[in-house]
């Protein structure tokens, strides 16, 4: 047997996969033609994120809505926050909050919310820079200002908050028992990131865990689109990467409960249990066990 064969075979097989994940690069001629498809290739991507089935109201036996916090420190979560930094790296690799800012820029995206209820949609950018960008004027500048000349923009602070700032990302969903299939299911409604309050992102005296904000709240269906055309690493099969709408709706992710819908008006977990993470650990577990033992609950006799 030829061991250099079979050696060359394996390191060949060992190559960086993330080589086969762009699309054409078998096939490209030049540099430029590389994430080019093909008619052919487009023809049959144009397909569409699975669609919800109807569910009548009256099939909805029971049915409970929770919110639920998505630690970005945690490793599974990993595929929302990466990559950060979009520099040195394919167009076709982004972050979940470069893709909703993306869209929530150039207007395809448009039922963004003020809070997790949907009650105030916002307009746009404007609404949103006072939460993005922060604006400080320095010394000298207010120097200049008193003595009734134009600010110098070097003497303009400006801070936005980017991807690498997002700690966390808050989803609401709802589970519901559907009679009509006999099973429990989950359908998510809202997806929120959440970051650092931009006029003390950097002030290292505030407490970060107390500096935590939702920048803006998105009505989930109506992104499907955005996100199943978004793809995620595939860390498992980078030649087969996922979409952010099927990384979502699969839940493949570790979400906690901080509130669920109840009769004290909807109250957070933190109002009832002070100061024991703890506790609120263990109370977001039995509230999760809840929902699960009300499958096997309506199936007892």
């Amino acid at each position: 047997m030829n061991w250099k064969n079979v050696l060359t075979v394996v390191a060949l097989g060992f190559l960086p996969l993330s080589m086969v994940a762009q699309a054409n690069i078998l096939n490209a001629k030049k540099p430029e033609n590389v994430g080019q498809k093909t008619e052919e290739q487009i023809a049959a991507d144009a397909d569409a994120p699975l669609a919800y089935g109807y569910v009548d109201d009256r099939d909805i036996l029971w049915s409970k809505t929770i919110w639920e916090t998505i630690d970005l420190d945690e490793r599974v979560n990993f595929p929302l926050y990466y990559p950060t930094d979009t520099v040195g790296i394919g167009a076709d690799r982004r972050s979940l909050y470069h893709v909703l800012m993306k869209n929530i820029r150039n207007g395809k995206l448009t039922d963004v919310y003020r809070d997790s209820y949907f009650t105030e949609k916002l307009a746009g950018l404007e609404d949103l820079e006072a939460t993005l960008q922060k604006v400080d004027t320095t010394d000298l500048g207010y120097e200049q200002y008193n003595a009734g000349e134009q600010i110098s923009e070097e003497f303009i602070n400006r801070r936005n908050l980017d991807a690498a700032d997002i700690e966390e990302y808050r989803v609401k969903g709802i589970w519901y028992f559907d009679k009509r299939q006999g099973e429990l299911k989950y359908r998510l409604l809202g997806i929120a990131p959440v970051a650092p309050d931009v006029n003390f992102v950097d002030d290292e005296s505030i407490d970060p865990n107390a500096n935590k904000v939702e920048l803006f709240w998105v009505w989930y269906p109506s992104a499907r689109q955005i996100l199943h055309e978004a793809k995620v690493f595939n860390n498992r099969n980078s030649a087969q990467p996922i979409s952010f709408d099927m990384l979502l709706n699969a839940r493949r992710f570790n979400g906690i409960i901080y509130k669920e819908d109840n009769v004290h008006g909807d109250r957070k977990i933190d109002d009832y249990i002070f100061d024991n993470a703890l506790f609120q650990l263990l109370e977001a577990g039995r509230i999760k066990e809840t929902i699960r033992d009300r499958e096997q609950d309506m199936w007892a006799y």
